[in-house]
């Protein structure tokens, strides 16, 4: 037991030279056992380190066993191959670095570009299951048993004008959403065919560090008793990020401490991202997150157009559901509507929106909801005038959802706050390098401490640039550097 009376807090880490004895010993502990965690685990087993994960739950998955768990691979899968689509991993790394922007780290995206086909082929050798087929529809997620859809911007403008697009969303076969349950069942029995040992209901608290500033363990709370822990070649964070710390989201990305719908498990506090800072680590990206508004399916809601409060279009609707809620939270005012044709009418199976208004013309539409007189109509004489011709010039609508918007028109309320859902989840984290190191401020290496998933910042930098599979694509690929990474460290 730590000799230290003081409460151990995750931003003040222990100095080895007042632990006294070790409670806990092993060559890698991992905080977490989510897909980060598990696939660390599995890495560093089979490179022979004795492996030891300490996990919050009182079970396996973390935020993963909450999702669908549809992971972003591509450059020629198998699935891919069979399906006859030819994607080539130069047009991935093109689209991934477009979807991350200025905040894009080429480095990563290029590890995990390049090791997608060879990350697939592991997923499917540690017993994941993913059939040759095709989903070939506009939905959120398959739910069917079928793998391989469209999860991102890939057909939307600008996307489609600088990479070829390809469906990259691996689907595990499975019918419903069921993914994330399944991954989490074939993970952790892989986990325990290695003899990793795992203390469920065990807290870190925080790391512990020698006069150097290299890591070399941390304090655990296991039955109530702060455990010392002894990690012979590293820590690993995967701790997930910190959409549950109303305090963190306060002071990093104020914009969505009042979301009503958070994205993620109870132990979604930032405990891993504290524990990296208190060791003088650098947090990047803090203020990004990923918002939605999941308005499809059905699919032919696409046909409609999003308007702000001033009745002005700010996107094209065919974009996946993230990058319309990232750029619908963005827009002034506080109403958000979309506009549909009675006869196309079919409520969205997941947004949950309130009808707020009806009419037989846009006059008539627009005398029932918040926008100034005459821009209603203004925008949508526009947008009908070039959607007959195919054609969307403000924002590049794709010809196969235009339709002029004829006839009696319905809106629904989809702003926030007022009843439409709006998930949302944090994508800022401690800075690594694609080896899992983490790194300083300066760019240092801090010795000894790795971390993946939400914990660190990965692939995924802005909800405007976000596709369905990333997280898990990214936790599990760099889950699996880290792992061989501390393995490797302990061998020089």
């Amino acid at each position: 037991m730590s000799t230290e009376t003081e409460k151990a807090k995750p931003a003040k880490p222990r100095k080895l030279s007042s632990i006294q004895k070790w409670d806990i010993e092993t060559d890698v502990a991992i905080v977490g056992f989510g897909a980060a965690g598990a696939c660390s685990a599995i890495e560093a087993a089979e490179a022979g380190a004795d492996v030891t994960i300490f996990e919050l739950a009182s079970s396996s998955g973390g935020s993963t066993a909450l999702s669908s768990a549809e992971i972003y691979m591509g450059g020629g899968t198998r699935v891919q191959k069979a399906c006859g689509i030819e994607d080539d991993k130069e047009d991935m790394f093109k689209f991934l670095m477009m979807c991350g922007g200025k905040q894009a780290d080429e480095a990563k995206v290029r590890a995990y570009c390049d090791g997608s086909v060879d990350h697939f082929n592991w997923l499917v050798a540690h017993g994941m299951p993913y059939k040759d087929s095709l989903y070939n529809h506009r939905a959120i997620m398959a739910l069917t048993d079928d793998c391989l859809l469209y999860t991102g911007n890939e057909k939307a403008w600008p996307f489609k004008d600088n990479a070829k697009p390809s469906p990259r969303g691996h689907n595990l076969q499975v019918e419903g959403d069921n993914g994330g349950p399944l991954f989490t069942k074939i993970i952790t029995e892989q986990v325990e065919k290695l003899g990793v040992k795992v203390h469920y209901e065990a807290r870190a608290l925080t790391l512990i560090t020698d006069d150097h500033g290299e890591v070399c363990g941390l304090i655990v709370r296991i039955d109530q008793q702060e455990k010392t822990v002894r990690a012979r070649q590293g820590v690993i964070l995967c701790a997930g990020g910190f959409i549950m710390n109303k305090d963190m989201l306060k002071k990093y990305a104020p914009g969505i401490v009042d979301n009503e719908t958070p994205i993620g498990n109870p132990g979604d506090m930032g405990s891993g991202i504290l524990m990296g800072l208190g060791v003088g680590a650098a947090a990047i990206n803090m203020n990004e997150f990923f918002i939605s508004l999941p308005f499809y399916p059905p699919a032919q809601t696409t046909f409609g157009i999003f308007v702000n409060n001033q009745g002005q279009r700010f996107i094209n609707e065919d974009c996946y559901h993230g990058r319309v809620g990232w750029h619908a939270f963005q827009q002034p005012g506080n109403r958000i509507y979309l506009i549909l044709p009675v006869d196309d009418f079919k409520a969205p199976d997941y947004l949950f929106a309130d009808i707020c208004g009806t009419g037989e013309t846009v006059e008539e539409l627009e005398a029932e909801i918040d926008v100034p007189k005459g821009m209603l109509e203004h925008t949508i004489a526009y947008y009908n005038e070039h959607a007959k011709n195919g054609e969307d010039p403000l924002f590049h609508k794709s010809a196969e959802w235009l339709r002029p918007l004829e006839g009696a028109l319905v809106a629904l309320d989809c702003s926030y706050g007022r009843g439409a859902f709006w998930p949302c989840f944090t994508l800022g984290g401690l800075d690594t390098l694609p080896t899992g190191e983490v790194k300083t401020p300066e760019g240092d290496v801090i010795p000894g401490l790795y971390a993946a998933g939400r914990t660190a910042c990965g692939i995924p930098r802005t909800g405007a640039g976000y596709g369905s599979g990333m997280s898990v694509g990214d936790a599990s690929f760099f889950g699996r550097m880290a792992g061989k990474s501390v393995a490797a460290r302990g061998k020089a």
